[in-house]
């Protein structure tokens, strides 16, 4: 049974990996065995991670790109098939919202920008469909690999003020099971897409909406905390366990599909 969700011997990268999401998905993989990319855009943070992993004898390498560049992407893929002669899981953590498409305080639906909307769409679709390329394509060469996409639960159950994180969102879930079936129909069956939609989890972007500065629940965060079954938000490492099964053998008949870690969000009704 411990062979088959091992890691051992296989390379993967971790886009967004300097963030608190992908931080713990990193340890996770790298646990399993696997030698983990830590990629990220400010370089030192990126060492600050890989050094943590490697100081706790875990197989690490920082990684400094932005996953809207090509060029840095394509760089950092020539550096780690160099190193390491393949890939064999890539998870796409990088993304985010932004404010300039919340619809929150003095911005409403119709005075929202096209361009603050651009940019979150960018970020979340356009951040992962590049990577999906530019690594995926080695995926592609060998034969084999997984790419786990980072989903939400705005993408499945739409909620007030995130629009434009919760329209990029449900657009990765769609390319996430068109580039299931693209893969795997053209490359061969051992190529796998699926997504992971996490629930709510505390980060440095969703703090101030959902807590208090004394660290109770705000307004909002009750809200959740209410039409979330299991009564809490989630931790960073609850997240690992369906990482490491969707990038291991364990999922080797498993793609094509968004999971939820959610607490039972996305099963509650709200009666």
């Amino acid at each position: 049974m411990n062979s088959l969700f091992s890691l051992a011997g296989k390379v993967a990268i971790i886009t967004g990996g300097t963030g608190v999401l992908g931080g713990a998905m990193a340890w996770g993989l790298a646990a399993a065995g696997a030698t983990v990319g830590i990629l990220g855009r400010r370089a030192q943070v990126a060492e600050q991670v890989a050094n943590n992993l490697i100081n706790a004898g875990y197989q690490a390498v920082p990684l400094t790109a932005d996953v809207l560049e090509r060029e840095s992407l394509q760089a950092v893929r020539h550096r780690m098939v160099e190193a390491y002669g393949r890939l064999d899981i890539l998870i796409n953590a990088a993304g985010g919202n932004a404010a300039g498409a919340t619809i929150f305080g003095d911005i409403t639906f119709f005075n929202m920008t096209q361009a603050a909307f651009e940019n979150v769409v960018s970020l979340n679709l356009m951040g992962t469909l590049l990577p999906s390329q530019i690594f995926g394509e080695v995926m592609a060469e060998q034969g084999s690999g997984s790419i786990i996409n980072i989903s939400s639960m705005t993408a499945q159950k739409p909620l007030t003020r995130v629009l434009g994180y919760g329209n990029a969102k449900a657009a990765v879930d769609n390319f996430t099971k068109w580039l299931a079936v693209e893969m795997a129909q053209k490359y061969g069956p051992a190529l796998r897409v699926n997504a992971i939609a996490p629930g709510f989890f505390i980060g440095q972007q969703n703090r101030d909406f959902l807590l208090k500065p004394d660290g109770t629940y705000s307004e909002r965060g009750q809200l959740i905390i209410e039409h979330t079954p299991m009564g809490r938000f989630g931790e960073p490492d609850e997240l690992v366990g369906t990482a490491v099964w969707l990038a291991s053998d364990a999922a080797r008949f498993v793609t094509g599909i968004v999971v939820p870690v959610d607490g039972g969000f996305s099963a509650f009704s709200g009666v």
